[in-house]
């Protein structure tokens, strides 16, 4: 299974599409396109991981490989980056874990 997430990340302007593809609905891979470089970085770093077991990555029990490997790369980005969300529900999506909805978050200064 295949899913899609569009994310424009905020202020920065930045925007990302990641790909998460999985064969087997379980070992899940990224693709990432994004114009911010350390997204790009991380998009990198995730093909060098391999597929990652979405099971795994879900389980309270475990520590997600994909969320250690966002804090590793991402070090000195902004800690409230939308990206890293978008990616873990990919993954979701791609590995049959999770229905295919779209997230909104509305900010708003009062």
């Amino acid at each position: 299974m295949k899913a899609t997430a569009h994310i424009e990340a905020g202020i920065c302007g930045f925007r990302t599409t990641v790909q998460a593809a999985s064969e087997d609905d379980q070992h899940v891979t990224f693709a990432v396109e994004t114009d911010c470089e350390k997204i790009w970085r991380l998009g990198a770093r995730l093909q060098t991981l391999g597929p990652l077991d979405a099971f795994e990555e879900i389980n309270p029990a475990n520590d997600s490989r994909l969320l250690a490997t966002v804090r590793a790369t991402l070090s000195g980005c902004c800690a409230g980056c939308a990206v890293p969300v978008g990616l873990f529900k990919a993954m979701q999506v791609a590995a049959g874990l999770a229905l295919p909805k779209d997230i909104h978050l509305a900010l708003r200064q009062e």
